[in-house]
């Protein structure tokens, strides 16, 4: 049976019902639906702002996400300058090196040349003596073997004495 009443609503059941709800409904219009709508309103405002200051957030990384990049590109430019600087520096001082090693080169190279030649000059010197020396070594032995006989002698004395009156005249 009470699960019987449960099922059939009766009138006074309804009213009661009804009386409440319009009463509950009444109350919270009177005294809590102004505080929620407006605390609706304030939580509705404070999102708006939130997303708004998400946004403003949103735009000022953007632009510092484009300060950067200007700034990272700046760098990268003054880095490639201060390489081709640097690579021109290298390349001024091994074309330096390279002309100085050169012209030591070149000096040793002529000093070298010139001691070849001294030495040269100096080796043909002492050959042309020593050949003198020798040409006068066989010329005396050659005279000494001819000469050796006072007739000999005297022949030659004789020569050479018509050779210098021949000469005089």
């Amino acid at each position: 049976m009470l699960l019987a009443s449960l099922v059939e609503p009766s009138f006074g059941l309804i009213f009661w019902m009804t009386l409440t709800f319009l009463t509950v409904l009444f109350l919270l219009a009177k005294f809590a639906w102004k505080p929620i709508l407006n605390g609706l309103k304030e939580r509705e405002a404070s999102i708006a702002d939130a997303l708004n200051e998400a946004k403003r957030a949103r735009e000022e990384m953007s632009a510092l996400n484009a300060r950067n990049e200007e700034l990272m590109n700046a760098a990268r430019e003054e880095r490639e300058v201060l390489l081709k600087e640097a690579r021109d520096i290298r390349d001024k001082e091994i074309a330096e090196a390279k002309g100085k090693a050169k012209a030591e080169a070149d000096a040793l190279l002529a000093r070298a040349r010139t001691d070849i030649q001294n030495e040269k000059n100096a080796a043909i010197t002492e050959m042309k003596n020593q050949v003198a020396e020798l040409s006068i070594l066989v010329a005396e032995r050659i005279l000494r073997d001819k000469l050796e006989s006072s007739a000999a002698q005297q022949s030659l004395v004789d020569k050479v004495m018509a050779e210098a009156e021949t000469r005089k005249s």
